[in-house]
Parts: structure tokens; sequence; C-alpha cells
């Protein structure tokens, strides 16, 4: 079904295209577990004092968009100001046994399926309404992947802007410079967003894409 899921976005990209002006919307985009709500959290730590969502080890721990408006950014004498919106990890398969290692039982496991199934379907959605996307990918995973190309293709093919941010460089299976090459065409910023390493050049990022979302 996911599958299918997949297929329905790829003949999404040419809708969505007269997006209204005014209040930008960041989206967070990205498989399960790459740290898509860390990052965000620390985002709004940085700047609003307050964390966005729950972070866990288990996948698809976020199974419905959650969003902060009005995040405003204020670093070196810039400002910028956005609608924040943390996404659920899109994947390609759901397993319910996955959930089930985590101490699930099956009926629980089954549910929590459904819902990062209902996720992921939701996150397609509201994919027409962003203006830029940050792509968060786990730098100590294979970049080479289905869910990463057909994510970064689809953004390109819709013209919406796009950073790629390779998260969790703290840890030493970390490789930059595997997504650099996966990705030759788009910006790749390294960062640890439970550490805050890499955070001032990724805002430097950040600043440079919100001002092509406008």
């Amino acid at each position: 079904m996911v599958m299918k899921i997949i297929t329905n976005f790829a003949r999404r990209i040419f809708s969505g295209m007269f997006k209204k002006k005014g209040e930008v919307k960041l989206g967070f985009y990205g498989p399960p577990n790459a740290g898509k709500t860390s990052l965000a959290n620390r985002i709004c730590q940085d700047f609003l004092g307050e964390d966005l969502g729950e972070v866990s080890k288990m996948p698809h721990e976020t199974r419905h968009v959650q969003f902060k408006e009005k995040v405003l950014i204020e670093k070196d004498g810039k400002k910028i100001e956005f609608k924040l919106i943390d996404t659920p990890g899109i994947a390609t398969k759901i397993d319910f046994e996955d959930f089930m290692k985590f101490g699930m039982n099956r009926k629980k496991a089954q549910e929590r399926a459904k819902e990062a199934t209902h996720g992921i379907i939701e996150s397609i959605k509201w994919l027409d309404d962003m203006n830029a996307v940050i792509i968060v990918l786990d730098a100590t995973a294979n970049p080479y992947s289905q869910v990463n190309i057909t994510i970064i293709g689809n953004l390109v093919a819709r013209k919406i802007p796009v950073l790629i941010v390779g998260n969790k460089i703290d840890l030493r299976k970390a490789d930059i410079k595997k997504i650099e090459t996966a990705f030759p065409d788009y910006d790749v910023i390294g960062l640890s967003a439970r550490t805050g390493k890499g955070m001032d050049e990724f805002y430097e990022s950040l600043f440079k894409l919100v001002k092509r979302a406008k």
C-alpha cells in the first residue's frame, strides 16, 4: 500500500504550483528516525524556549503533521519568520512486526503501523502547501534510497527550494561526503540536532533558503 502512496506522490508533482503569497511555510521531510523532530525541537528551543514534539528511537514516533506558527529567528543582524511544519517520516514499507521489537503486542503494533501509513499520506498532502523544504537525512545511513530520491526528485520538479541536512554527525559512522556525492546539485549541511554541532552553519543556510522561498 505504501508503494502505491509513493507512486501517487510522483503523480502530484504538477499540483499545488500556485501557492498563496504571504507566510513562508517551511516543511521538514525525510525518512523515519533521521531526526526531523529533533532538529525542529532544536530550532524551537533556540528561539522559542520550547519543544515542538516528542522524539523516540521507535520509528514513526511522529504520526501526524505538527507545526509551530510564526517562528522568528534573529541572528547576526538578520531576521526571518516562518511556519515550521514537521511531517511524519516517509517510507516505502511499514511492517507492524517492526513495532513488536519495541515491546508492543500484535494488536497495538498493527494499530501503530496503520497510524504510520496515514501519517505518510498526510505528509504527502501537506507538500502542496510548502514554500521551502528541509530534507533531514541520517548521516550514518546510506543516502541512496528510493525514499530519499523520490522525495528530493518531486520537490525539485515542483521547484520548491530544498536544503539537505545530514543529521547525527556526532556519531562515529556519520559520513556527510556520501550525502554530498549522492546529491551533488543541492546544498548539504552536516549537523547534530542532539548536541547543536553545526547549527550556526545551518542557520546561515536557513536564511538563504527562506529568502529563496519568498
